[in-house]
């Protein structure tokens, strides 16, 4: 793959990452944003993806940006996105 392949990819999920969490979170904080687009590996964004399809609150989300690259899980009740509408809203708080 062209390096110019690679940037485009990113700048992709990027949007795409943004779109998901808007879709199911609303309005995110600007900070959010900037923290998002300081991501710049291609495979860290493809899991924030799967991350923010999966979470069931914003809370969760942004536990997991925190964790930056190199993390791998997505396992477990922290990505049940049914949780949310039994309760768990945008905040993760019941």
């Amino acid at each position: 793959m062209f390096l110019f392949e690679d940037e485009a990819n990113i700048v992709e999920d990027r949007e795409d990452l943004l779109s998901i969490l808007k879709m199911r979170f609303g309005e995110i904080p600007p900070k959010v944003i900037e923290e998002i687009y300081d991501v710049t590996s291609y495979e860290t964004l493809e899991r924030l993806i799967l991350v923010a399809s999966n979470v069931p609150s914003l809370k969760i989300f942004l536990e997991e940006l925190k964790e930056g690259e190199g993390s791998f899980r997505i396992l477990g009740d922290r990505f049940n996105p049914i949780e949310s509408q039994n309760g768990g809203g945008a905040t993760g708080e019941k």
